[in-house]
């Protein structure tokens, strides 16, 4: 058995009672024909390898799906609002039953977008639980004080982790000194991007951010990356000693930083004590107009680029995201919460390669499916291999 403890499912979002009471993973036989509760709850996972679902830690719902808009992105409520649900969606079909969505507040969106990525978040409740990220542009000076405001009515609203861009600001540790007050006051987690390029800015905000509790991430950090060695390294240890959190974006920058080439050096960073989650960034805005949003996209991208296991690379979509995102540990085994994701296959190595058919619950419910069927001509499928193979003819069924 395991050494730590499941903990009950808990929402970051506010619910209800009802929505409080998650489903877990249950003993072997508990569900056996005359205690199954009614029709339509068995799912047959034969030739699937079932996962602790992942989460998506970093997402855009605000500008998702915009790529091939004419002009700049609308951010009429009624657009933000049906993107930001399409966009979850789409990464709920992945599998994520969990994500963070990072929304721009004060300048032209004002409090639009993240009222309507909250009203999104209610219409998805039950499917996927979604957290809002309140993101400033400008928090010092003169031009910050509209921004500070609009941060603290964000945070009253309903925004659920404060953050934003200190890079952009004139004056970063000053944004980042008001960032943390207003996550003190309202006891939230803290979600700041930066690519992390400068190092003795990263070493005022690691030590500005310790200890700070439900916690704080940083990501991308790319710059990180262009660091001297030595220098990357003791950056390295500041951030774990300050117990932060780093999220890397394995599919390319989003458009909140200067988009860089590269990426977080992962191996680096978890060697130091680090933990390293991974999140998708652009979802098809005009950062990456073919971003997929796809968590198992990400973790092959850990393991055939940077070097990870298959497990370690999965551990940063699933574990390491979920505790970003400050939710219960969830493991495929009784008691955990059932939060879990089913993919055909019989490996992890497998599955992050060919990872096409797939099964996702939340709540001990299935909430997506996504079903492939693979067919080759006749030539092929006549030929006794003993090759897996799925079709709809008489040969080949699986």
């Amino acid at each position: 058995m395991p050494d730590s403890q499941p903990q009950p499912p808990h929402s970051p979002s506010p619910s209800g009672p009802a929505e409080q009471q998650g489903a877990g993973v249950g003993t072997a036989g508990s569900l056996s024909p005359s205690r199954t509760p009614g029709p339509g709850t068995r799912v047959d996972l034969a030739g699937y390898l079932l996962l602790p679902a992942p989460a998506e830690p970093h997402v855009h719902g605000d500008t998702a799906l915009t790529a091939e808009a004419p002009g700049p992105a609308s951010y009429e409520p009624q657009d933000v609002e049906g993107r930001a649900t399409e966009a979850a969606l789409l990464q709920l079909g992945h599998g994520a039953t969990a994500l963070r969505a990072h929304v721009r507040v004060g300048d032209v969106p004002g409090l639009g977008a993240l009222t309507a990525v909250l009203r999104a978040r209610r219409t998805l409740r039950g499917l996927v639980e979604v957290t809002a990220v309140a993101m400033p542009r400008v928090l010092t000076g003169v031009a910050g004080a509209d921004g500070l405001a609009v941060l603290r009515d964000a945070v009253k609203m309903g925004a659920d982790v404060v953050g934003g861009c200190p890079d952009l600001d004139p004056d970063p540790a000053g944004y980042v000194e008001a960032v943390l007050e207003v996550a003190a006051e309202h006891g939230c987690p803290v979600d700041l991007h930066t690519d992390a390029g400068d190092p003795a800015r990263l070493a005022r905000l690691a030590a500005m951010a310790g200890g700070l509790r439900p916690g704080v991430a940083l990501g991308p950090c790319d710059g990180l990356a262009r660091l001297p060695a030595e220098m990357a390294s003791r950056a390295a240890e500041q951030l774990a000693a300050a117990g932060v959190t780093v999220v890397c974006l394995p599919q390319g920058a989003c458009g909140a930083v200067d988009h860089h080439d590269g990426m977080a050096p992962v191996r680096l960073l978890r060697a130091a004590g680090v933990r390293v989650a991974a999140g998708s960034g652009s979802l098809r805005d005009v950062s990456n107009p073919v971003g997929r949003g796809d968590p198992l996209e990400a973790a092959y991208l850990l393991a055939s680029r940077h070097g990870l296991r298959p497990e370690d690379a999965y551990a940063a979509v699933s574990s390491a995201a979920r505790a970003a995102l400050g939710l219960p540990e969830v493991r495929v085994e009784a008691g955990f919460p059932a939060e879990l994701l089913a993919v055909r296959g019989d490996g992890l190595a497998g599955a992050l390669s060919l990872a096409y058919s797939r099964v996702v619950v939340h709540r001990g419910r299935v909430v997506a499916r996504t079903n492939a069927v693979r067919e080759y001509g006749e030539a092929t499928a006549g030929a006794d291999l003993g090759l897996p193979r799925q079709g709809r003819g008489k040969r080949g069924r699986e």
